[in-house]
């Protein structure tokens, strides 16, 4: 049976008009004024209603080992939070450790999906070591469709690699077309920062973003560019949090670097104050790179209206308080990471577009389109298109609420975003045409989602 959605008001990355969607197996089948359906078909009124395309997090963690323990999302519970959020795709960072083989952890993460999403799924392939073996599991995993690599400049003796193993990845990529993403910082300075600052008894969470200052991520962006130079490869800078950061990313692309900037919504929103909240409270709010001084969020924001920063994600991590209490006594212990994948896209609405100075158009370009363009997914996801698969967001702008934990379908006992106001909520979201949220409650297939395979950059035109 087909699906039309009438009376809508079509908001894509670049149109704004009135008209009525029908969708049949899976795709958009046609887009127009009155249009004549079979009998039978199921018909959602969107009067009042803005219909964005599904919109796609390229940065989250739902399974991620992490400090000694697990993050706590499952993808039944991580998708389905996504999705009540509007998420209809997500990019998972796949993050074996550098002890651990490439190849069998790409099968573990894929494994553990699939079947038990709610949403369509694809993978970064965290590549945490390059050894005699690398290269050729490398060129297997994007020939099952993952071009995408995901590189740590952070994390010593975890997930951090060296620069002959940088040099190696970003010599891959670029002959194989793949986009490599990477955590910018400078990891052997952290390192030096986080045990000076222990000897000095500076023990609690507050002394996180101290121990990682905004000139370790600005050197670890001007080390990653300088390699993207080197080699020729295109690059991605997740969850760029601060001015210098950015500075060097923008220093990076004047000089001809291929390079795309993501910021996500912890860091437009929140400011290191909150990690320092007393009574080891700010633990709740330790991610890396850290929460930064408030006067960054203004830059990031302006830089998001301008394009310079391409998408918005989440680095979605969901520790609870007692995982986060590891870290007593040490906040090199407090498991990083805040989980935001069903709060981003209401969040980016209200403080974008309702109260800030986002277009609504560079909203869906942010939160859909460019990661579609960049990860290998556009027009079949990213798009309200005829042939585009039919992941729809029926979104209600003139919802007034407040996101607390007792609310959130994310599997963790605290909210990073407790008390704060949104405008506007999806009131029904899509997957590939079935009706999986409806009056912003989930209903639909526990196993809908799809592992997506994705094309190279070579074969994408890019």
């Amino acid at each position: 049976m087909g699906l039309l959605i009438r009376n809508g008001d079509i908001i894509t990355a670049d149109k704004r008009y009135k008209a009525d969607i029908y969708i049949e197996d899976e795709t958009i089948t046609e887009i127009g004024e009155n249009l004549q359906v079979p009998e039978g078909t199921e018909v959602i009124d969107a009067a009042g209603k803005y219909i964005f395309p599904g919109f796609i997090d390229p940065h989250v963690h739902i399974y991620l080992p992490f400090m000694g323990t697990y993050s706590k999302d499952t993808h039944a519970s991580g998708s389905q939070a996504a999705l009540i959020g509007g998420t209809t795709t997500f990019i998972e960072m796949c993050a074996p450790a550098g002890s651990e083989d490439t190849l069998e952890g790409y099968k573990h993460w894929k494994s553990l999906a699939e079947g038990n999403a709610a949403c369509d799924y694809a993978f970064h392939m965290g590549v945490t070591r390059f050894d005699a073996q690398t290269e050729a599991q490398l060129r297997e995993i994007v020939a099952d469709g993952t071009p995408s690599f995901k590189v740590f400049l952070a994390y010593k003796g975890a997930f951090g690699i060296d620069d002959e193993a940088l040099y190696k990845i970003l010599t891959l990529a670029q002959e194989l077309g793949v986009i490599t993403t990477a955590h910018t910082e400078n990891a052997e300075l952290v390192a030096q920062l986080q045990q000076k600052l222990l000897s000095e008894g500076k023990t609690g969470p507050e002394w996180h973003e101290p121990s990682r200052p905004e000139y370790v991520e600005a050197d670890g962006v001007h080390h990653f560019t300088t390699f993207l130079g080197a080699t020729g490869a295109k690059g991605y800078i997740v969850h760029l949090s601060c001015k210098p950061a950015l500075d060097a990313a923008l220093e990076a692309k004047a000089r001809g670097v291929d390079v795309a900037i993501e910021a996500v919504i912890p860091h437009l929103l929140l400011d290191k104050t909150y990690a320092e909240r007393p009574d080891f409270e700010g633990a709740k709010f330790v991610m890396s790179p850290p929460l930064r001084d408030k006067r960054n969020q203004a830059v990031l924001w302006e830089a998001l209206e301008r394009g310079d920063v391409s998408t918005v994600g989440t680095d979605h991590a969901p520790f609870d308080t007692t995982q986060k209490a590891m870290g007593k006594g040490d906040f090199t212990r407090i498991p990083n990471g805040i989980p935001a994948i069903e709060d981003r896209v209401n969040l980016l609405y209200t403080y974008g577009v309702s109260r800030g100075n986002l277009d609504l158009h560079r909203f869906v370009d942010a939160a859909s389109t460019q990661a579609a363009k960049l990860f290998g997914l556009y027009p079949r996801k990213g798009a309200v298109e005829v042939g585009s698969d039919a992941d729809l967001v029926i979104y209600d702008p003139d919802y007034r609420g407040k996101l607390s934990v007792k609310m959130q379908h994310m599997n963790v006992d605290y909210s990073g975003f407790e008390g704060v106001e949104i405008d506007g909520k999806p009131e029904v979201v899509t997957v590939r045409g079935a009706v999986q949220v409806r009056d912003g409650q989930f209903i639909g297939d526990k196993a809908r989602g799809r592992f997506l395979r994705r094309e190279t950059l070579k074969v994408a035109g890019g």
